[in-house]
C-alpha cells in the first residue's frame, strides 16, 4: 500500500547527513536558499545515500531559472538546446550540475510536424512534484531539501527503496515509447542495486524491446559502457539476451555463454579496483567472436588478424561513433591475445614484446584464459616474460606539427 503522498521525513527519521554530500555540491545548494530559491539534492545521489553507497555525483535541482543561476555563480556555464542546464565549474574540473524543475510537453504544446518532435526546445519549467513525475523510477525521484534538512518523496520512492522494487514511474508500455534506453537502464539499476523488477516491466519490454534501434546511438554507447564500469556487464547483457533485447541493443554482439563468462571475469577484474577503459571493454566484449573468426594457428598470418579484428570491431564504432583512436586500441588487444594464443617462437616476438600494448593485451588474455582453461599454460608461459601493466595505454598522441618559420619579405 502506497502511503498518502508527497511523504516527508525529518531530519531525525533519516540517515543522511550533510558531512555526506560534496562541499561545492553544498555551496551551490546554499547559495541558491540564501538568494530565495529552493535548492533541492536530486536523483541518484539521494538513492544512494539512502542505501548507505557513495554517490558518483550530486545533482541539484531549482526553482531558479537557467539565466537566474547563472546570473548567481560566475563559474556556471549554460549547456543544452533541448533541455537548458546549468554546469557550474569547480576546481579539479568538477562539475555540479543545477537543472531547474520541468514539467512534462502536453500534447497541445508539441509541434504539429511530428519530425519536429526531436528538435522541440522542452524547458518547461514546474513545481517539484511535476519534475518528480517525468522521472523515470520512483527511487529516482527522490528529494533531499537544504532548508531543513528533509527527504521530500512526492512518487512513493521510499516504499520502493524499502521493498527493494524498481518501479517506472506511470504506465512502462507508455514510458518506454518515450524513452527505450529506460529499458536497458531498469535492468541497470536492478543489477547495481540487487532490486528486483516489478513485474508490469516484463511485458513492457517484450512489446518494446525493438524501439531499442531508435534509441540515440550516443546514449545506448554511454549506458553500455555505464554497465563496465559498475561491473555488472555480464549480468545485465545476459539477461537482455534472456529477454530478446540483445539484437536490437548490440546487433554484432553474439551474446553466447563464454562471451558472457568474459565479461564475468571483466566485471570481477573492475569489482577489485581496475578502472576500465573503453578500449578494453570493446575487445573483451569481441573477443570471443573473434577468436571463433580467426583461429590462433601458428600458421595463420597477423595481417589476416587485424583484417578479422577490423571487420568485427568498425561496424560498431561506426553505429556508435566512436574514435578511430579507440577502435585501433581495440584491434590491437584482440590481435596481441592472438599473438598469446599462438604461443611463443614465432616471427616478430622480440618486436611484440616491446609493444606498449603487450602487457595489456596479455591481461585481456589471462581473463580468456579463466574461460578457456586450455590455454592456462600459456599464460604462465607468457606471464613469466611480460611485465605488468602500470597502466591501460591509450591512442597514441598525435605529434605536434612544427611551425615553419616565415621567410621574411624583401622590403
Amino acid at each position: 500500500m502506497i502511503p498518502d503522498l508527497p511523504v516527508i521525513l525529518k531530519r531525525d527519521q533519516h540517515p543522511i547527513s550533510r558531512r555526506q554530500i560534496d562541499d561545492d555540491c553544498l555551496k551551490v545548494l546554499y547559495r541558491l536558499q540564501r538568494n530565495g530559491f529552493k535548492g533541492y539534492l536530486v536523483g541518484g545521489s539521494v538513492r544512494d545515500l539512502l542505501l548507505g553507497r557513495s554517490p558518483k555525483d550530486f545533482d541539484i535541482g531549482t526553482d531558479a531559472t537557467p539565466n537566474q543561476i547563472k546570473r548567481l555563480f560566475r563559474n556556471c556555464f549554460l549547456v543544452g538546446r533541448r533541455f537548458r542546464l546549468a554546469h557550474i565549474r569547480f576546481a579539479g574540473n568538477k562539475i555540479i550540475e543545477v537543472a531547474t524543475f520541468r514539467r512534462e510537453v502536453t500534447p497541445e504544446e508539441l509541434p504539429e510536424d511530428p519530425r519536429e518532435h526531436l528538435h522541440f526546445v522542452q524547458n518547461l519549467f514546474g513545481t517539484p512534484q511535476e519534475d518528480a513525475y517525468r522521472r523515470d523510477f520512483t527511487i529516482n525521484a527522490l528529494f533531499y531539501n537544504i532548508e531543513d534538512f528533509s527527504i521530500i518523496d512526492h512518487i512513493g520512492g521510499l516504499a520502493d527503496l524499502e521493498q527493494r522494487k524498481i518501479r517506472v514511474i506511470g504506465d512502462p508500455m507508455v514510458r518506454f515509447v518515450e524513452d527505450p534506453v529506460r529499458m536497458l537502464r531498469a535492468l541497470e539499476f536492478a543489477a547495481r542495486l540487487d532490486f528486483s523488477l516489478c513485474e508490469n516491466i516484463f511485458p513492457a519490454i517484450a512489446t518494446h524491446k525493438d524501439l531499442l534501434t531508435t534509441a540515440a546511438p550516443a546514449r545506448v554507447r554511454e549506458e553500455i559502457m555505464a554497465l563496465f564500469r559498475y561491473g555488472i556487464a555480464a549480468p545485465v547483457l545476459r539477461q537482455c539476451r534472456e529477454l530478446g533485447m540483445l539484437p536490437h541493443l548490440l546487433a554484432g554482439y553474439p551474446g553466447t555463454d563464454e562471451g558472457i563468462a568474459m565479461l564475468k571475469q571483466v566485471d570481477d577484474r573492475t569489482r577489485r579496483g581496475t578502472n576500465i577503459d573503453e578500449s578494453f571493454a570493446l575487445a573483451a566484449l569481441y573477443l570471443r567472436l573473434f577468436m571463433d573468426s580467426c583461429p590462433p594457428q601458428r600458421t595463420t598470418a597477423i595481417t589476416v588478424a587485424l583484417q578479422a579484428a577490423n571487420e568485427i570491431l568498425t561496424p560498431h564504432c561506426r553505429h556508435f561513433s566512436i574514435a578511430a583512436g579507440i577502435r585501433i586500441h581495440a584491434r590491437d588487444l584482440l590481435v596481441g591475445c592472438f599473438r598469446l594464443a599462438r604461443g611463443r617462437g614465432q616471427r616478430g616476438e622480440q618486436k611484440f614484446l616491446r609493444h606498449p600494448v603487450t602487457a595489456t593485451a596479455l591481461e585481456l588474455f589471462s581473463l580468456w584464459s579463466e574461460v578457456r582453461r586450455d590455454l592456462k599454460p600459456l599464460r604462465k608461459e607468457w606471464t613469466a616474460i611480460i611485465r605488468p601493466s602500470t597502466q591501460t595505454p591509450h591512442s597514441p598522441a598525435r605529434r605536434k606539427r612544427k611551425r615553419r618559420r616565415k621567410t621574411p619579405q624583401p622590403q
